[in-house]
């Protein structure tokens, strides 16, 4: 269990080193692993992956290195309430329904 976090903390350390580096993708990764379930439990009906992915554009890289270390020790209350919260963000909400409605097509 030391030799994860061990790793996991070299990795979120290394994950402001670089922007969009291997570091970075990895945090992020990891942090939409544990958006994704969130999610789904919160927000029921909502296709969780493109809205996951504008949860984690629109967080932070504090925010972010926060969730992906919930991915190790597993969410808590605390990261509940960061991704609500980084969810009814008005940036969040506007890449939602962007991504909703790229998935519409129009027939005549």
């Amino acid at each position: 269990m030391r030799a994860v976090l061990a790793s996991f903390a070299a990795v979120v350390l290394l994950a402001g080193c670089e922007p969009d580096g291997l570091a970075d993708q990895i945090a992020r990764q990891e942090a939409k692993d544990v958006v994704n379930p969130i999610l789904a439990q919160r927000f029921p009906g909502v296709p969780v992956e493109p809205y996951s992915d504008c949860v984690i554009e629109a967080a932070s890289s504090t925010e972010i290195l926060e969730l992906a270390a919930a991915s190790v020790t597993g969410p808590d209350a605390g990261d509940t309430a960061l991704v609500i919260e980084i969810a009814t963000r008005p940036q969040t909400i506007e890449c939602a329904t962007r991504a909703a409605l790229a998935g519409l097509t129009v027939t005549r």
